[in-house]
């Protein structure tokens, strides 16, 4: 599904060059969960923008079910987030103007789904994430675990073909962590695809591989075994 080769990630200046990727390789195979951890710095959330069109290598190659995707233009670019890559994002990046409900309802819209779909499947998830009472409050009112739920929310909606999540867990209490982290297996079990950047032993188990970067180069990467039971 997803095959980086020789990818580096660096700023030029005037006397060298100062690497965050370096000669990354890297294949993915479809319906994977891949925990990507390392130290401050390592250059794990580049990778991740990389991947999901957000940032470009200064060299290499990347495709991305065989398509080269370090030649598409802008409008390309907006129809993979659109159909096919989720973003839950470290920093939320939610629509301060919109409410809960219509942040979470935006990725149905710009995907054609007709209103009295958007609705049931907007529903279901504010049900879910207990938010219901929360639908018509606008970002600036909630606190940031809330945000980070909406978040989740709106990157899951429109069930992409891969997800890719920084932290998704990283603003929220243990027991909404291990709430999100089972939602992503079940999500990963039904056939999507994720990538999460993340700190968390516990939640990288969650996965069935696990990439270690340490300055930019990927170190150890190990593969959970079949029979690997997720924490309780």
């Amino acid at each position: 599904m997803i095959k980086l080769s020789n990818i580096d990630r660096y700023y030029q200046s005037k006397f060298q060059r100062s690497f965050v990727l370096k000669a990354v390789n890297l294949e993915i195979q479809q319906g994977e969960f891949v925990s990507i951890m390392g130290p401050s710095g390592a250059g794990k959330s580049t990778l991740l923008n990389i991947i999901g069109l957000l940032d470009e290598p200064s060299a290499g190659t990347y495709t991305f079910l065989g398509n080269d995707m370090l030649s598409l233009t802008e409008k390309k670019k907006i129809e993979y987030h659109r159909n096919a890559i989720g973003f839950i994002f470290q920093a939320f990046h939610l629509i301060e103007e919109l409410t809960v409900y219509e942040n979470i309802e935006t990725p149905l819209v710009y995907k054609g789904v007709k209103s009295k779909e958007r609705k049931a499947m907007v529903a279901d998830l504010l049900d879910q994430f207990n938010m219901v009472a929360k639908k018509d409050l606008f970002p600036s009112q909630l606190s940031g675990g809330q945000q980070q739920l909406v978040a989740i929310a709106r990157a899951i909606i429109g069930k992409p073909m891969l997800l890719l999540a920084d932290e998704p867990t990283g603003n929220l209490h243990s027991d909404q962590g291990k709430q999100i982290m089972e939602l992503l297996s079940g999500l990963n079990k039904e056939g999507m695809t994720i990538i999460q950047v993340t700190h968390s032993e516990t939640n990288a188990m969650y996965g069935n591989r696990v990439i270690r970067l340490v300055d930019g180069i990927i170190r150890e990467e190990n593969v959970q075994p079949a029979f690997f039971i997720q924490p309780n």
